[in-house]
């Protein structure tokens, strides 16, 4: 498959160890710019599992947080737990590409809306991380995300295995 020689190998263990910063925003399904947000990212890997903390600030002046526990498993296969995820997130990486899906449960004016992501993460040769995600709800696309991911340097927090 050709994703899979893709370069560079994307481990999401090395990438998101340390600080991160990520820029994107939220399209509903004509099109129509409705979000944009920055997301700082605190990753910390032990050996075995990767902490990531997501502290989000959007352009309308909301700010959230998601913490992430994820597993690496066999063949490039990754599980993600967070407590607004539904389950388990499950993905796979191959060569430079993750794609990941999970259901959430997203707050959306004054209700709760179960929806269901399938991201695509791709790293390019200058380190940038793009995502591009599909959100949808009873099957019926709401909207996607579009996002960048770029390490800040000096500040990895790894710990050697």
């Amino acid at each position: 498959m050709r994703e899979a020689a893709m370069t560079p190998a994307l481990r999401l263990e090395e990438f998101f160890a340390g600080r991160t910063r990520c820029w994107g925003l939220f399209e509903d399904r004509f099109g129509t710019l409705r979000r944009q947000f920055v997301i700082d990212l605190d990753g910390r890997w032990d050996g075995r599992v990767l902490s990531l903390a997501e502290s989000f600030r959007y352009d309308d002046g909301e700010t959230g947080r998601r913490d992430w526990t994820i597993l690496p498993l066999a063949d490039g296969v990754y599980e993600g737990r967070a407590t607004d995820v539904v389950g388990v997130a499950r993905g796979r990486v191959m060569g430079n590409h993750f794609r990941w899906r999970y259901a959430m449960d997203l707050k959306v004016r004054s209700s709760v809306w179960r929806v269901r992501f399938d991201d695509h993460l791709i790293l390019l040769p200058d380190g940038v991380l793009l995502n591009r995600a599909h959100m949808s709800r009873w099957g019926v696309t709401l909207g996607s995300v579009s996002a960048a991911f770029r390490r800040v340097e000096g500040e990895t927090q790894a710990i050697a295995a």
